[in-house]
């Protein structure tokens, strides 16, 4: 078995690469960074437990679980078995169509007791890891797209106000033709990054098996050597076009060696050549690279009587997955944890979920329109997006039918609790709910309001109340700043000042005065 048990999450991930994807086990252990051991292991358990693809919506990561660990796994030793000699297998690994499966098999044939595919694969591996060796890359025909940034940016300058910002360049090229697109953005940002992968996709017209970028913080949170942490929403997209993730490795530049070759020609052929032209405007800037962009894709190489254009048309483009019928949108992935009100908070608006998840952490995937949110990979709730902070949108059927059986907090216990403090923190409190569209609106601000108790006394309290009141001021927020302030402590100068009489005095002269 493997030595940990990987997240539901990771396990879909393979299994989704293999049964999609229709990638092979070493480039799964490379997309997931696992090793192959263990993707073998995990596909091993989904064809016992006869899981097919796509998953059964009904499957969720508890059931999923339960059929891909039935029962504790038992492991495998053998401390008589004999491996054939490592530099045999390695010399025949060279050979064209020759596996490790194969030769595994053979040494099986005269070795019925000896080590099974995964130990050998193992002991196999461990031996290899000694050897320095510089393999030499071969790209196969609509494989791998390479991206990265150019280090050099171009100036554009703002026609009314003469300000110049830095335009970055983005840069992506194809592993077996090298054909390139290259586009200008604003910044290295999270939108600017998935926005020009899927106009990548529509300059190539499909798209590649594997996407190979730098480790830039946009696509890759944590640019670890063994195993990066993909963005969430970088993540999101390469699922959307069926396509697979696997970063350059830290400090390996032969893994980007075709995207550092595609920035230095970009840079040459088009950057160079565009130094002496003034920019006013993005669009102005990307139509002019995709001018030089047309003639560099055109030129011939150096070494090969052909050009990316043409080994595209040849190579690439048969071999590209067609585009999917919708590009992607733009979304950002989040983590938050459910109000005991049954809404999760994102930038200050509330969306509600249903009732029995209180308490619980959930993803949030957020659009320009939309607000979806998943618990343990499945999506549970969603929402148009709110426009104005403080909104709260609530589904009826998020609602528990009965708050005295379902929460630990129900407006009567709330009000109860106000009424033991005095009747000016009951007004408050039965004011907050009332101005809601639904009472459990007002839990957050309500709670908020109890926990002050915890730091004050109850007559400070009744007192923060009654001035919030009196000044209109009705909120948790409000009754904390009047007790952080001791503005409780202070009488209220205004209060009745209509009822009171004006003070006689000798420089006032009344309204006689004016007839």
């Amino acid at each position: 078995m493997a030595g940990r048990r990987l997240s539901m999450r990771k396990i879909k991930e393979v299994l989704r690469l293999k049964w999609e994807c229709n990638r092979s086990n070493k480039q799964i252990a490379k997309s997931c960074k696992i090793a192959r051991s263990t993707v073998k292991e995990y596909l091993d358990r989904a064809k016992r437990a006869d899981l097919r693809w796509p998953l059964d919506t009904a499957v969720d990561d508890a059931a999923l679980e339960a059929l891909l660990f039935p029962v504790s796994p038992s492991v495998y030793s053998s401390d008589q078995c004999q491996m054939p000699p490592m530099d045999y297998l390695y010399q025949e690994l060279k050979k064209k169509g020759v596996t490790l499966q194969l030769l595994w098999y053979e040494y099986k044939q005269t070795n019925p007791d000896g080590y099974q595919y995964s130990q050998f694969c193992h002991h196999y591996g461990q031996w290899l890891k000694k050897l320095d060796v510089t393999l030499r890359q071969t790209h196969r025909a609509g494989e791998k797209l390479f991206i990265d940034y150019a280090g050099q940016t171009v100036p554009i300058i703002d026609s009314a106000t003469g300000e110049v910002t830095e335009a970055q360049i983005f840069i992506a090229a194809l592993g077996a033709s090298s054909y390139t697109f290259a586009e200008a953005s604003h910044a290295q940002d999270l939108p600017s990054w998935t926005r020009s992968h899927v106009h990548a996709f529509e300059f190539f017209g499909g798209v590649p098996e594997i996407l190979v970028p730098d480790n830039l913080k946009s696509g890759v949170n944590h640019p670890c050597r063994y195993e990066p942490d993909i963005n969430p929403t970088y993540q999101d997209l390469a699922d959307h076009y069926g396509t697979a993730v696997i970063p350059a490795r830290v400090q390996r530049p032969r893994d980007k060696a075709k995207a550092e070759s595609a920035v230095f020609v970009a840079e040459r052929w088009i950057l160079a050549a565009l130094r002496n032209h003034t920019f006013f405007s993005l669009a102005e800037l990307n139509r002019a690279i995709a001018d030089k962009l047309s003639v560099l894709n055109r030129r011939k190489f150096k070494k090969m009587d052909t050009t990316r254009e043409q080994l595209f048309e040849s190579l690439d483009k048969p071999a590209l997955k067609p585009l999917t019928s919708q590009p992607y949108q733009y979304a950002e992935w989040k983590t938050a944890r459910i109000n005991i009100d049954y809404h999760v908070e994102s930038d200050r608006r509330y969306y509600s979920v249903p009732y029995q998840l209180a308490r619980q952490q959930v993803d949030l995937r957020l659009t320009a329109t939309t607000v979806e949110v998943f618990f343990k990979n499945k999506r549970v709730a969603s929402h148009s997006r709110i426009c104005h902070q403080g909104g709260f949108v609530t589904c009826t059927e998020h609602m528990p039918k009965s708050h005295q059986k379902h929460l630990e907090w129900t407006p009567s216990r709330i009000i109860r609790w106000a009424e033991k403090t005095g009747p000016k923190t009951h007004d408050l409190v039965k004011h907050i709910m009332e101005s809601r569209p639904h009472p459990e609106q007002g839990f957050r601000s309500c709670l908020g309001i109890m926990r002050l108790a915890d730091h004050y006394s109850p007559a400070r309290l009744e007192k923060a109340c009654a001035r919030a009141l009196t000044i209109k001021a009705c909120s948790y927020k409000n009754v904390k700043s009047i007790l952080k302030n001791g503005l409780d402590r202070q009488p209220l100068l205004f209060e009745d000042l209509d009822q009171q009489p004006t003070p006689p005095h000798k420089n006032i002269r009344g309204e006689k005065y004016y007839h």
